[in-house]
């Protein structure tokens, strides 16, 4: 009778020094997009993404606030007012917000200004759980058609759903998963990666590169979307960067995705870079760190351990991934991040403008190239250089963490900027003073011009407030 005692207490015991599994309480599909399934077997990873509609602590975030608890969202192009010179032409010119959580990804999308998926169905391409779905079934279809003839072929109850459990997890088991095989899983061939021997870190940030990455849109000779594909040709897994980006673009005029208003060039575009800048060799990275460490920390759920899928900046919930690691307390760590973010942000401005002044000296040789004679190899040689400065200011200007990410890279890359739009406006004055057109010393920007008329949903800028330009104040 003791023996048998001693056996049931030993039972006991070692049932209550393990973690038990989740309760699989249901069976769901191979294809089940409906957040509300999951929830079923995982509550409280479902209590997290959820959360993902509420709005964070804006001031808690030094740069990439969001919106506020009033609701108000906040507008790139009146923070960054550059910006509303060298995107006129495109949508982004017109309204171009700073992002909401996850739950908003697909409503953003159809809130915000027309002009902006004019692409067509493409522009669904990181914004659905049905992007793959949509790309098998309907082919180039899915890229060309209309964005709201596109839209409509999602269930209509999915139809402001943004990225769901399916995205990343397989619905047998939960495991983390590629759902995007016509985006990324094509872009890791390139990179002559194998999915097969990724390990669990590397999935923890793969799947949030389903997404956060840049794509380009192709387009035929009509310019109607053909396809979207990230620009990662001659890059290494852990070492994508700019030069390459920048490479992939200008070989084939089909990544040209629309004319920039001020010089008349056609142009690609960056989107949203954070899995490029964060995996090229940034010190978090080589460590050994994923997105999910930073942004979905571990936390206690009940006599669990998940990861909190209110995924935010650690900036907004008290520093908690951070602190797991550097010991010197939230203060600290605030005035750190602060510091990087500061002078990212200087260099964007400084970088930034000098790429827009360059823009508007290319706008005033234009109007007169035709009556005067110009060296059209300098020309050429100019428009290469603003090229250079315009891709790596959109990529910085993109990419969700003013540069902390990969405060060196992102420093380099901008600092390069610079350089590229200071040569490029060297070359430009040598040849208008040869030529005889008149270029003035200090370059009016037109702000106003650009920042008002945007529409009813412009954002955040105040049309009574005389927008100065910098060059006019400060020389840099």
């Amino acid at each position: 009778m003791k023996k048998v005692m001693l056996i049931s207490i030993f039972a006991i015991l070692t049932a209550c020094s393990k973690t038990a599994d989740p309760i699989r309480i249901s069976k769901l599909d191979k294809n089940e997009y409906e957040p509300e399934k999951w929830k079923v077997n995982y509550p409280y990873e479902y209590e997290g993404w959820e959360k993902t509609k509420d709005p964070t602590p804006v001031g808690k975030s030094y740069y990439k606030k969001g919106w506020d608890t009033d609701g108000k969202i906040y507008d790139k192009l009146s923070e960054f007012p550059f910006m509303s010179v060298i995107y006129k032409g495109w949508g982004f010119g017109i309204e171009y917000n700073e992002p909401r959580g996850h739950y908003h990804m697909l409503k953003d999308v159809l809130d915000v200004d027309s002009s902006r998926r004019k692409a067509g169905g493409v522009c669904l391409t990181c914004k659905t759980p049905y992007a793959q779905e949509l790309s098998e079934k309907h082919g180039i279809d899915y890229f060309s058609k209309p964005f709201d003839e596109v839209h409509s072929w999602i269930p209509k109850n999915h139809r402001e759903l943004g990225v769901a459990c399916i995205s990343c997890h397989n619905p047998e088991d939960a495991s983390l998963r590629i759902l995007n095989q016509f985006t990324l899983g094509k872009a890791l061939k390139k990179l002559n990666f194998d999915i097969s021997n990724a390990t669990h870190q590397d999935m923890r940030s793969l799947v949030c590169g389903q997404c956060h990455v840049s794509y380009i849109v192709k387009k035929d000779k009509d310019m109607k979307s053909v396809d979207a594909f990230f620009p990662w040709d001659g890059s290494k897994y852990g070492n994508i960067t700019i030069e390459n980006i920048i490479k992939t673009i200008k070989n084939d005029p089909s990544n040209l995705e629309w004319t920039q208003a001020v010089t008349g060039f056609k142009m690609g575009f960056i989107r949203h870079p954070e899995f490029e800048l964060f995996t090229n060799q940034s010190t978090h990275f080589k460590a050994g760190l994923s997105c999910a460490d930073c942004h979905m920390p571990y936390v206690r759920a009940g006599q669990y351990k998940i990861s909190d899928h209110r995924v935010m900046s650690p900036l907004k919930n008290g520093l908690r991934a951070c602190i797991q690691c550097h010991n010197q307390g939230e203060d600290w760590l605030r005035n750190r991040v602060k510091f990087t973010q500061d002078r990212v942000a200087s260099l964007l401005i400084k970088s930034g403008n000098a790429t827009a002044k360059l823009a508007k000296i290319f706008e005033r040789i234009n109007k007169e190239k035709s009556a005067k004679k110009i060296d059209e190899k300098a020309y050429l040689k100019a428009k290469e250089y603003y090229e250079e400065a315009f891709y790596r200011v959109v990529f910085i200007g993109a990419e969700n963490s003013m540069g902390f990410h990969n405060p060196q890279e992102a420093l380099r890359v901008l600092s390069d900027a610079y350089a590229f739009a200071l040569k490029g406006e060297a070359v430009l004055r040598e040849l208008s003073a040869k030529a005889g057109i008149n270029i003035p010393e200090k370059i009016d920007l037109e702000l106003n011009k650009y920042l008002s008329n945007r529409g009813e949903k412009k954002l955040n800028f105040d049309k009574s407030v005389e927008i100065k330009d910098p060059f006019c104040e400060t020389d840099f």
